[in-house]
């Protein structure tokens, strides 16, 4: 059977069962993967008979959500749906917020059956809208696909879950761990396929986090650039001593996020007169407060954060527990003395160690990727 991301965007395709429609719902989702934030990635598919009636997925934010754009892609075309079959890959709404509520939209049309994947954990949702569409007499059916659509928002859930947005750091290393040799070299250890690779995980990152310490080490733009984009991801430095010189690259083009411990000053006046928005967060050792940092990103609708950082910050987030995943590229190569992964305490104990559990490994070009997951004790 077709995997949901090469399940063909058309609608010949026949629909034998449930996971077949799902799988077209999760290709429509898709298709919104750089373009719903701060909108969790829905797709939806219409179906009667086996056949595909209508598509649609989420649109920019304040236009139409995945069940108005595929009844919308019905009406267009002259098509009935009443008693049809929905497959959508999260839970109709139930609330005015930008556009009208999905589910009533759903009732409205006349549907029969509604396949959901997942429940919407957005408090203003949070069932109900699965709960308003069983009160009109709708068929409904929940859990089809749910982890692979869980996969599409993590982001979003976990957002909805825990106030913050879901943490990705990406880390390029040798085989030994090592990230940059002592000198502060670092380009290129892995290949230009892994660097492009890298750039589609920025790309759908609502995001993209580094520290003071690389923007004066390797002036990166941190911009999407090796592959196609509709828009650009959030660009956000952590900079405790507010040191950043607005010339740098990485604030070029681009409102930046400059997160502080220090308040005032000329620096912060000529960064604040460029359209920059400086965020004063302080902890107890003059440090950025990190969980603040993530409090107020969650508040600021960031779904996912992608973080690129060097091992110093990498190790202040990790220490600090806000990293959900790791992202992480291996070159097949040894480095010997260098930099590693992350700067961390050392440990009396191995019960003191930091989990991770594998979600998936991969061949990139000539390089490996892990993507490795938080381990929950």
């Amino acid at each position: 059977m077709l995997e949901w991301r090469e399940f063909p965007y058309n609608l010949t395709v026949k629909i034998h069962n449930d996971i077949d429609g799902m799988r077209a719902a999760l290709a429509q989702a898709a298709q919104a993967l750089y373009t719903a934030t701060p909108n969790p990635r829905v797709g939806c598919v219409i179906v009667r008979d086996g056949d595909l009636l209508a598509e649609g997925h989420t649109q920019p934010t304040g236009f139409a959500h995945a069940e108005a754009h595929a009844l919308q892609h019905a009406k267009q075309q002259g098509i009935d749906v009443r008693g049809a079959t929905v497959y959508v890959s999260l839970e109709p709404c139930s609330h005015h917020g930008r556009t009208p509520p999905c589910a009533d939209a759903l009732i409205t049309a006349g549907v029969a059956r509604v396949v959901v994947a997942v429940e919407d954990p957005n408090p203003l949702v949070a069932g109900q809208g699965l709960a308003r569409l069983r009160a009109a007499g709708i068929q409904v059916e929940l859990g089809v696909l749910a982890d692979e659509a869980r996969e599409m928002n993590r982001g979003f859930l976990h957002r909805m879950q825990h106030g913050r947005p879901w943490v990705r750091m990406k880390i390029a290393a040798s085989l030994d761990g090592g990230t940059a040799l002592q000198n502060g070299e670092s380009q290129w250890i892995t290949s230009t396929q892994a660097r492009d690779d890298g750039h589609a995980w920025r790309a759908r990152a609502c995001a993209v986090l580094t520290g003071i310490g690389t923007v004066q080490q390797d002036n990166p733009q941190l911009n999407v650039r090796a592959v196609e984009t509709p828009r650009q991801p959030r660009r956000i430095v952590v900079d405790s001593h507010l040191e950043i010189s607005p010339q740098a690259k990485i604030l070029q083009d681009a409102v930046g996020w400059i997160f502080t411990a220090v308040e005032g000053g000329a620096r912060a006046d000529e960064l604040r007169a460029e359209g920059h928005e400086l965020i004063v967060l302080p902890d107890d050792n003059g440090k950025v407060d990190l969980h603040a940092l993530m409090k107020e990103l969650g508040g600021r609708e960031i779904n996912e954060l992608h973080v690129e950082a060097g091992f110093k910050l990498n190790g202040s987030l990790l220490r600090a527990g806000v990293v959900d995943e790791l992202l992480l590229y291996l070159a097949p190569c040894l480095l010997g003395p260098a930099q590693g992964l992350a700067r961390m305490p050392v440990l009396e104990h191995l019960s003191d160690r930091l989990a991770f559990r594998f979600h998936e490994v991969g061949q990139v070009g000539p390089d490996v990727r892990l993507r490795l997951m938080r381990s929950t004790p």
